[in-house]
């Protein structure tokens, strides 16, 4: 049955602002509130590249002020708040991005009449770490604003249809072959909510009238070996064995993480975990009560989608994809020593009597093994790596060409020579695909 579309008093479609709607939750929502009726607008970060119809630009950093936010608030009836970051990097700070620019955009809608402010914060406890804390800090400045507003606080967030961050390396510890790899012994508890559920549930708040914070999870909690085992069997990956990896390891994995600034997991997600991220005993009542939802078990979401071999490989080339990465990295960084300490005699000798003998290929030897670092080193930087990685193809297909047609012998090197490259070539075009990654 059609959902009718959202009206204002006047008969009119109404309009929803979703700031952060290009994130994995954010498109959830999206998806929801138009199959709601709603009219979206998405807030975004141009990046360089036209807008499209239904966006509007927008840097959270650079938007302090309430009239930084009037020109996105024209025709808006409604706001939906699903902006966040799990880390500062790159000059965003928790305070600004969490605290400080949703304040300006909370204050420009009470003075812009827009109706109601929607906000996906997140369940924990401040103590857990600054992430929480800047996040439950706006909620209560949002509930004290002359306006209808509403804050939405989910525990573990996950869809059958994709995962970001901490769940997608779950599913992937789960989907692992031969053995599940568990971090610690498994009890801590969680009460996981489906996207498509919360994004229900945030189509039903933007129309409704009911005020306050909700937390938002699972009908029950469940531990943490639970839930591996459930998404492990509906990967349909063979194996109960379960590999048990000591908090102390884990711990030192996600300090290295919090240290190079990237990485799924930070101490705030890591100690969260730990504590257990479950809701208190009335918030199923609480939100059947107000919104009428009841969010689904994590077993019901997942026998309502059978998983594909899809799922699997993105489960299994999870970590595959980094181990591919920087084993291109030690290839061509190994190929740059190659070219700088091949002593001349092999050189030449090795080109004599074939057309290179006259493109003075001591040269050419130095200039490729200067060329094969600076690639290495671009892709190790983590800098813009689809581009690396085409120069990487450019220049391999290059070399094949080039040094295949001048010294044919290369393609009969009892070593592999140039034959491997009709391998790299399809690995650097995988690595390519997979560098997309949430």
């Amino acid at each position: 049955m059609e959902t009718p579309a959202q009206a204002s008093p006047d008969g009119q479609r109404c309009n929803v602002l979703v700031v952060g709607g290009g994130g994995f939750i954010g498109g959830y929502l999206v998806a929801a509130l138009r199959r709601h009726g709603w009219r979206v607008l998405l807030a975004v970060r141009p990046k360089g590249r036209p807008l499209a119809d239904d966006e509007r630009a927008c840097d959270l950093q650079a938007m302090r002020l309430p009239e930084d936010w009037m020109p996105l608030l024209d025709s808006v009836d409604v706001v939906v708040n699903v902006a966040g970051i799990l880390r500062e990097q790159a000059g965003q700070t928790f305070e600004v991005v969490h605290v400080v620019a949703p304040l300006a955009l909370a204050e420009a809608c009470v003075a812009n009449g827009v109706r109601r402010f929607v906000q996906i914060s997140a369940l924990g406890l401040p103590k857990d770490g600054p992430f929480i804390a800047s996040k439950h800090r706006f909620d209560e400045q949002l509930c004290g604003l002359a306006m209808s507003s509403v804050v939405l606080r989910p525990s573990v967030v996950y869809s059958v249809s994709g995962s970001y961050g901490g769940t997608s390396l779950l599913r992937a510890l789960a989907g692992f072959p031969g053995a599940q790899w568990l971090p610690g012994d498994g009890r801590w508890q969680v009460q996981p909510v489906a996207a498509e559920d919360l994004g229900e549930l945030v189509a039903r708040a933007a129309g409704n009238i009911a005020t306050g914070i909700y937390e938002v999870g699972g009908p029950t909690p469940m531990t943490l070996r639970d839930y591996q085992r459930q998404w492990r069997r509906w990967l349909r990956v063979p194996g109960d064995h379960v590999v048990t990896v000591p908090p102390a390891f884990v711990s030192l994995a996600v300090s290295v993480m919090e240290a190079l600034g990237r990485g799924p997991v930070g101490r705030t997600m890591w100690r969260m975990l730990r504590r257990g991220n479950t809701t208190a005993p009335d918030a199923a009542d609480r939100l059947h009560a107000a919104f009428g939802v009841r969010p689904r078990t994590l077993a019901e979401a997942l026998q309502q989608a059978p998983s594909q071999v899809q799922d699997r490989w993105q489960a299994q080339l999870y970590f595959l994809a980094p181990a591919l990465r920087w084993s291109v990295v030690a290839l061509w960084l190994l190929s740059a020593l190659a070219g700088f300490l091949t002593p001349a005699d092999d050189i030449l000798r090795l080109s004599a009597g074939t057309p290179l003998a006259t493109w003075d290929p001591v040269m050419l030897a130095r200039v490729g093994g200067a060329a094969d670092f600076l690639l290495g080193a671009w892709l190790a930087s983590g800098w813009r790596p689809r581009a690396a990685i085409g120069a990487m193809l450019l220049l391999l297909l290059v070399y094949t060409l080039v040094l295949g047609g001048m010294v044919p012998a290369l393609w009969w090197d009892p070593l592999g020579g140039l034959a491997k490259n009709v391998v790299l070539l399809p690995a650097l075009a995988v690595l390519w695909v997979v560098t997309e990654r949430r």
